[in-house]
């Protein structure tokens, strides 16, 4: 956002701030990370043949942008009060889009450990949710933008074919961790590396519980730990996020060796340092399945 006071300036801490914004009655969160501007609704240009939950375009300050529905994207009903309704200008993956809300309320500074793991009680949406907050006898759900997104357009998203171009693969051995709590993209990260070579993959939904396992192994012995060779690790996660995660890695003696790669849609020159001060190896961006292949061939082979 253009005044963004008080965004978390601290790398490692386990905390993120989100926006709060809603579609009908219901709360949701999107990372401030994400947003760069809150928008008052512009003219919105259509285009032929979109997805049903693509608006159209509009352009701003230069930029053609997309603007999603995400009432429609959900399965909720439009807008009561349209003349309220807001647009937020959100980047990541590398790509700026328009997410159209109904309203924006506030800011929420709240630790990763208060976010809980969407359950199949939310009648089809856990597919969705990233997460779920308890707030003020309420629930506050966190949205897989990047799965909605990808909804709209698959090329978006991760994709095994890439591999074809780093030409015939040799099977490994090497051993790789991924902490990735979308479980669409675990599936295709696990699918594409296995493409590649890299057979040998244990995925776990979030940092904590990816932790929790070295910890484990590392209690019997450092020789353990020699079961995995790499860690792959997203940034958003409930209970335990990657920069967290990577952090208590490189602290601990019998881990810091082993190489961690944060594979994340939130991977921008701006926040790049977030990663680097808690001692990540390698940052690449969503969906850059090529170069972060090519990034563990070179730390690992």
């Amino acid at each position: 956002m253009q005044n963004q006071q008080g965004i978390l300036l601290e790398s490692g801490t386990n905390e993120l701030e989100i926006v709060e914004f809603s579609i009908g009655n219901n709360r949701f969160g999107i990372n401030v990370i994400k947003v760069k501007e809150i928008l008052n609704p512009l003219p919105v240009t259509e285009i032929p043949h979109p997805h049903q939950a693509l608006e159209g375009i509009i352009e701003i300050r230069g930029d053609v942008v997309p603007v999603v529905d995400v009432a429609h994207a959900l399965g909720f009903e439009t807008s009561t009060h349209p003349e309220q309704d807001k647009f937020i200008l959100a980047e990541f993956n590398q790509t700026k889009i328009v997410f159209h809300v109904h309203t924006v309320t506030q800011i929420h500074r709240i630790s990763w450990e208060s976010i809980e793991k969407p359950g199949k009680m939310y009648q089809g949406l856990e597919t969705q949710i990233t997460g779920v907050i308890k707030k003020d006898e309420d629930l506050l759900l966190l949205l897989d933008f990047e799965k909605l997104v990808a909804d709209i357009n698959p090329k978006t998203s991760v994709h095994s074919e890439q591999i074809q171009e780093l030409g015939k693969r040799e099977r490994s051995n090497k051993k790789i961790l991924i902490a990735e709590d979308s479980g669409l993209l675990r599936g295709l990260l696990k699918e594409t590396l296995n493409e590649a070579g890299y057979v040998h993959t244990t995925c776990f939904e979030d940092g904590k519980a990816a932790y929790d396992h070295l910890i484990q192994l590392a209690d019997v012995g450092k020789e353990a730990l020699e079961e995995y060779q790499l860690i792959i690790t997203d940034i958003e996660m409930p209970r335990m996020d990657g920069h967290h995660f990577t952090k208590l890695v490189k602290e601990h003696e019998n881990l810091k060796e082993m190489p961690v790669v944060i594979f994340s849609s939130l991977i921008t020159q701006d926040l790049k340092h977030k990663g680097e001060k808690v001692g990540a190896d390698a940052q690449i961006s969503k969906p850059e399945i090529v170069n972060l292949i090519q990034t563990i061939d070179s730390h690992i082979n």
